[in-house]
């Protein structure tokens, strides 16, 4: 209730040709505060079995096209909200679904968001087929008048464009972008770095549980080493993801699954209840290792295999 009267006064402070809707999503910013600045090392950062998200975190909808229209209410939401705090909105974005999930939208306040990659194939940035900067582009992006998105340079180096994305988000941080956790009370104690805080962390979970271009079973999930974006050369071409640490500073990180198909008509169910609730590590699942920190929003084929208490609410 008090975010929804928060975003009522805000869109009456806005001129009556904004566009923006006068709805809100299912739950709130269900998070009392936001994940600190080395949340993960904080907790242990390392490798053991992790406990189950908390029922209160998780979002069950009907089918795909409410997820699609939950998830863009948040984003709308946080964009208004850090905005009316300090005149900008950074928003981190993966590929895969979730890109459909903002298509065809033209917000009003894009002139005043900062787009990131969670992920991106080393890639040229007008690879129609491998490169998500181009695909989002297609979908929306090309709609979003004045939108900052930071993009790879496009050559086929993994650690070198891993260095220039980290740079290119610190260029943001020195003119006031992006937070980072010692800008934004998120912490940083403990002689952890600070770490790059977006308004909003959107997150897609592939079935075996990779999120960003971090996969189980690889060393990048696990690391600590305080950098905010890594090289991931698992595929050829290679990859530049976030870390798992960036992901969990986020303000508000919403990790999205639904869609059903032939060959899967329970959709991601399998992969959804090992992400929330399964007995897992990071190096065997790393979704779950946003469990403390994301809320979890899902049509009902994705949640269908989670235990009646995610399901009751």
């Amino acid at each position: 209730m008090a975010r929804g009267l928060f975003i009522l006064a805000v869109l009456l402070a806005l001129s009556p040709t904004s566009g923006f809707r006068l709805s809100t999503p299912a739950i709130g910013f269900a998070r009392a505060g936001f994940a600190t600045a080395g949340h993960l090392q904080a907790t242990g950062g390392g490798d053991e079995v992790l406990p189950p998200a908390d029922p209160t975190k998780v979002v069950v909808l009907p089918d795909a096209e409410a997820v699609g229209a939950d998830v863009f209410e948040y984003v709308e939401a946080a964009a208004l909200e850090a905005i009316a705090a300090r005149g900008a909105f950074a928003l981190a974005i993966p590929g895969g679904s979730v890109l459909s999930m903002l298509a065809g939208t033209a917000p009003a306040w894009a002139d005043k968001c900062t787009v990131a990659y969670v992920n991106h194939k080393c890639v040229a940035m007008d690879d129609a087929e491998l490169a998500t900067h181009a695909k989002a582009t297609s979908l929306f992006l090309n709609q979003w008048e004045g939108v900052d998105v930071v993009t790879l340079n496009g050559s086929g180096d993994a650690p070198r464009e891993a260095e220039a994305y980290e740079a290119a988000l610190r260029e943001r941080v020195a003119a006031g972008k992006i937070l980072t956790s010692s800008s934004s009370g998120g912490g940083g104690g403990d002689g952890a770095p600070p770490l790059p805080v977006f308004d909003l962390m959107l997150v897609g979970v592939g079935d075996d549980g990779h999120v960003g271009s971090l996969y189980p079973g690889r060393g990048e999930v696990l690391d600590r080493s305080g950098a905010w974006v890594l090289p991931v050369e698992m595929k050829t071409p290679g990859s530049i993801t976030l870390s798992l640490d960036v992901m969990a500073a986020a303000k508000e990180t919403v990790i999205a699954a639904c869609g059903v198909s032939a060959k899967y008509p329970q959709g991601k169910s399998a992969g959804m209840l090992r992400a929330v609730e399964g007995a897992e590590m990071l190096s065997t699942f790393p979704a779950a290792g946003l469990r403390k920190v994301a809320t979890w929003v899902m049509d009902e084929a994705a949640a269908s295999k989670l235990s009646p208490q995610y399901l009751e609410l």
